[in-house]
């Protein structure tokens, strides 16, 4: 694994100021750009040590806070361990933050995340990839949607509600896909029931999408955050050589 270089950045956007996790090859590239959106719990030391094994794989990664305005990460407070009984009175804090956080408003925040990684010396010219966890999975889909000559692959791991029955349901924007894209799906998630999974997969096919739609068996939702009660590691080891293999080929 390449040595790798971490810092934190703020980034402009039409609502405010973003901070964000940017880490890279020590030797400071430029490497090809992949925009990492976070699950509900934001940016931390798991997550920023996440990003910083896709780093070491030769990429420069980028990390927002994308609750900036609601304040800078962690926008609350986390146990090192998140253990199910402190759900509960983190996701109370949470809630209204995430639905604050509307279709538009993420849209408009990825096209200046995009716009701040062309100008970065350390991202390669061209295209980059889009992932996400849990919720992250949403936004990731809906950036490679809206910006479909900039991203040159999305994967959503874990995501919930991508595909519901809602004007505005993440799953709508794949017509405008024009990268290639996975999504690896827990089947003990409630969030992302059997019937979701369906209609992601058929939205894709039916957009022409190149894509590989997979259900990891006995996973939980939030199986790749190591600091939650949901890790799995067999599965998050499967995520890790997923991703890794969709960068590889389109980046």
């Amino acid at each position: 694994m390449t040595a790798v270089q971490g810092t934190t950045v703020d980034i402009p956007t039409a609502d405010g100021v973003a901070d964000a996790w940017l880490t890279h090859p020590a030797d400071g590239g430029p490497y090809p750009a992949v925009l990492l959106f976070m699950d509900a719990f934001g940016p931390r030391p798991s997550l920023r040590a996440m990003a910083d094994r896709l780093a070491g794989a030769g990429y420069t990664v980028l990390v927002p806070n994308v609750f900036y305005r609601s304040g800078r990460a962690p926008v609350v407070e986390l146990p090192e361990f998140i253990a199910p009984e402190a759900r509960p009175d983190i996701f109370r804090r949470l809630g209204p933050i995430m639905t604050s956080l509307t279709p538009d408003r993420a849209t408009r925040d990825a096209g200046a995340y995009l716009e701040w990684l062309a100008r970065a010396p350390q991202a390669a010219d061209g295209p980059v990839a889009v992932t996400g966890y849990c919720m992250g999975a949403g936004l990731a889909l809906r950036t490679a949607g809206t910006y479909p000559d900039r991203v040159a692959a999305v994967a959503g791991f874990h995501g919930g509600n991508l595909a519901t029955e809602a004007p505005d349901s993440p799953h709508r924007v794949a017509g405008r896909l024009t990268g290639e894209a996975y999504f690896a799906h827990a089947d003990q998630d409630p969030g992302m029931p059997a019937e979701q999974q369906q209609r992601l997969e058929a939205a894709l096919a039916a957009a022409g999408v190149t894509h590989r739609c997979e259900v990891y068996a006995g996973a939980h939702h939030g199986y790749t955050q190591v600091d939650t009660s949901a890790y799995d590691e067999k599965a998050a080891e499967r995520h890790w050589e997923a991703l890794l293999d969709l960068l590889n080929r389109t980046l």
